[in-house]
Order: structure tokens, then C-alpha cells, then sequence
């Protein structure tokens, strides 16, 4: 295991927090013309908290943006202001305040917020790629994990705390983490978090183990793994960035959903997109909205699934179009009408909200103040 570091001194280099008057009217703003969102939106569709992906600078240049996120969700997670490379750029220096901001927009209109990502081998600061010393990763570890859940102790509910550190061939990830501190940095970084918030969730996040197959097995492994030798671990996030043609079979959803809840943890969808753009037969929208439901509606079938969050609110600003090519993968278009998949995903929600729901008087999700 390794040895505790204590916490460097650090200088934050961040501008004075927007005012949240700055945010106040996203809460009051028309929907947007042309919508077709019967019913109920869908947060109040689901037992359990629906979240999305959200950027700092477009809630405060695009109304519609902000418009959609306050009606449809109830949840947020950070997309990149607290990954290392944007928040801690250099050693001693932070740059807190998109991520501030984020938290005052949230508090201020009721959002649980699942904070992304502590410890990962992309979005790195140029100080901490090169192989540096055993030393210099435990402590760059310890500063970055205890400035970061300690600032937000009590504000941000749960962490992804290490995301994929199991490589495709199931293999521990070659990191600059591993290659300096071996495997141990895993049950290390989320001690350091439980030590920083004791109340917060603590998840392990990865692609590729939301079916059944090598990877699927690795994450569970390391996963009980780490449960055996008491490391403070609650959840594991399955992101679920499914390709259209090829999805998982809605079984083996449920199967790895089931042996993850089997360990005591919670099971989250953690950044949920369908990509359509190789579909080269039939209705890419049809097949999108299939794909979300079976996926969606295998996991809420299971006692113990504890939220869905889609990794961005409409397809104009998907992270998708960068590392994949154009594509349409999100709930709404760039428009921000809802499309097929919406209304899948939000049936599936429903369905599960139905099957959980105790027996007698009918229970409706609590109220969040910008639905009055």
C-alpha cells in the first residue's frame, strides 16, 4: 500500500466565483419552440437520479442549453473542470472556478452532483506525464485528491474516484500511475478521498464492462479485490458508450449489472451516448431508441442500479464528434427537440419507476423547485 503523503502547499490561481444572479434566469426560461415532451420529464420519469454531462461556459451562453438541463435532469456531472489537466495545470496551481461555478449552479437549483474524475491517464497536465518518482506520484496524488474532495466535502455527493484503469486486454492500464506506484495507487487514491469526505460515494468508472467478456471480468476482479482488502469503494460506474450496430445484448447488461450489485456496490450508468452513424440500414433514430431503451431498462430492473447520467444534453456539443467523427448520439438534437431515443430512454425510466414503486398510495419523485 502506499505510505499517506502529506499534502503540499498549493497556490489557486482561479477568478472571483460568478455571481449566481448570473445564473438565475436559466430557471425561468421558455422551452424551446417546436417541443413534443409530453408528460412528465425525465427525472420525474425515474426512480433514480437522471443526470448529464454539463460545460461551465455553455450554461452561461446558451439559454437553451441551460433551459433543458433544469427540465429534464436532476443530477450533473462535471464533463471536464475537475479533470487534472484543466483544474490542477501545474504543481501548486489551481484553476477552481469553472468547477465553483458549477457547484453554486447546482446547489442552487437542487442537483446532486457526481464529481468526474479524480485519478485517470487522459486530460493529464504536461508535469505529470513524464515517468517521475515513486515520491512525486504519491504526493502530487495525495495533494490533488485531498484539495479537491476536501473543497467539496459535503457539496458533491459522490466521486468517480479512478476511471479505466483496466486496459482492453484486462490488464492493468499503463499510466504514469502504474508505472511509478505499481497497482497500489488504486485502493490508495480512494483512502485518500474517504479520508477527505467520509460522507461521499466513491466509484470506479470504465468503459467496456457493461456486457460480459475479458474486460467485464478484469473490473469485477479488481473490484473484489479491493472490497477483500476493505478499501472504502461504494459504486462502480459503467459508461456505456454504445455503437448503434453493435450494442450489448440487454442480458448480459442485467447479468454484469447483477454480479456488480452481488459485491454490495452500487451501479451506476455513468456517461451514457449511442453513436448511428455506421448504420447503414433501416432508421439510424429507430435503432438509437431501441438501443437506449433495452440498455437503460436492463439496469433499472435491477434492484440496486442507482442513476443514469448521458454524457452531454444535446448532439451539437457531444465529445463523440471529436473522437469519433460526426455523429447524432445524444437524448437532443442540436436543436434541442427531443428525439426517438428521449422518449426510449424515458420509457425505460418509467417502466422501472413502475416495477420498484412500493405497493399502495403512488409515490411521485420529490419536486424540484424550477418544476412549480
Amino acid at each position: 500500500m502506499l505510505a499517506r503523503a502529506h499534502r503540499n502547499r498549493v497556490t489557486v490561481a482561479e477568478a472571483a466565483p460568478t455571481p449566481l444572479s448570473a445564473w438565475a434566469t436559466a430557471a425561468t426560461l421558455p422551452t424551446p419552440d417546436g417541443r413534443d415532451v409530453a408528460d412528465e420529464p425525465l427525472w420525474a420519469a425515474s426512480s433514480v437520479p437522471v443526470g448529464a454531462a454539463v460545460d461551465p461556459d455553455l450554461l452561461e451562453r446558451d439559454e437553451a442549453y441551460a433551459a433543458t438541463l433544469l427540465r429534464e435532469f436532476n443530477a450533473i456531472t462535471p464533463e471536464n473542470a475537475l479533470k487534472w489537466g484543466p483544474i490542477h495545470p501545474s504543481p501548486h496551481r489551481w484553476h477552481l472556478d469553472p468547477a465553483d461555478r458549477l457547484v453554486e449552479f447546482a446547489e442552487a437549483h437542487r442537483l446532486r452532483i457526481h464529481g468526474h474524475t479524480l485519478v485517470w491517464h487522459r486530460q493529464l497536465p504536461d508535469w505529470l506525464t513524464p515517468t517521475p518518482s515513486r515520491r512525486a506520484v504519491v504526493q502530487a496524488l495525495a495533494s490533488h485528491v485531498e484539495t479537491l474532495v476536501g473543497r467539496y466535502a459535503g457539496r458533491i455527493a459522490a466521486w468517480d474516484v479512478v476511471n479505466e484503469a483496466i486496459a482492453d486486454d484486462g490488464r492493468l492500464r499503463n499510466t504514469c500511475f502504474l508505472r511509478a506506484c505499481g497497482g497500489d495507487y488504486i485502493a490508495d487514491a480512494f483512502r485518500l478521498a474517504h479520508a477527505a469526505d467520509p460522507c461521499a460515494r466513491l466509484y470506479y468508472n470504465d468503459y467496456g464492462a457493461e456486457g460480459r467478456g475479458r474486460k467485464s471480468d478484469a473490473v469485477y476482479a479488481l473490484l473484489r479485490r479491493l472490497l477483500d482488502d476493505g478499501v472504502p469503494v461504494h459504486g462502480v460506474g459503467l459508461e456505456m458508450h454504445l455503437r448503434g450496430t453493435r450494442p450489448p445484448e440487454p442480458a448480459a447488461i442485467a447479468s454484469s449489472v447483477a454480479r456488480f450489485v452481488a459485491l454490495g456496490l452500487e451501479v451506476r450508468i455513468s456517461e451514457m451516448d449511442v453513436r448511428i452513424r455506421s448504420v447503414r440500414r433501416g432508421d439510424p433514430l429507430a435503432l438509437q431508441r431501441r438501443v437506449y431503451h433495452d440498455a437503460i431498462a436492463a439496469c433499472v430492473a435491477i434492484p440496486g442500479f442507482a442513476g443514469v447520467t448521458f454524457w452531454g444534453v444535446n448532439d451539437t456539443h457531444s465529445w463523440i464528434h471529436r473522437e469519433f467523427g460526426k455523429d447524432a448520439p445524444l437524448l437532443f438534437n442540436g436543436d434541442y427537440a427531443p428525439k426517438p431515443a428521449y422518449f426510449g430512454a424515458r420509457d425505460a425510466l418509467a417502466a422501472g419507476r413502475k416495477a420498484t414503486a412500493p405497493s399502495g398510495p403512488s409515490v411521485q419523485p420529490e419536486e424540484k423547485p424550477d418544476q412549480k
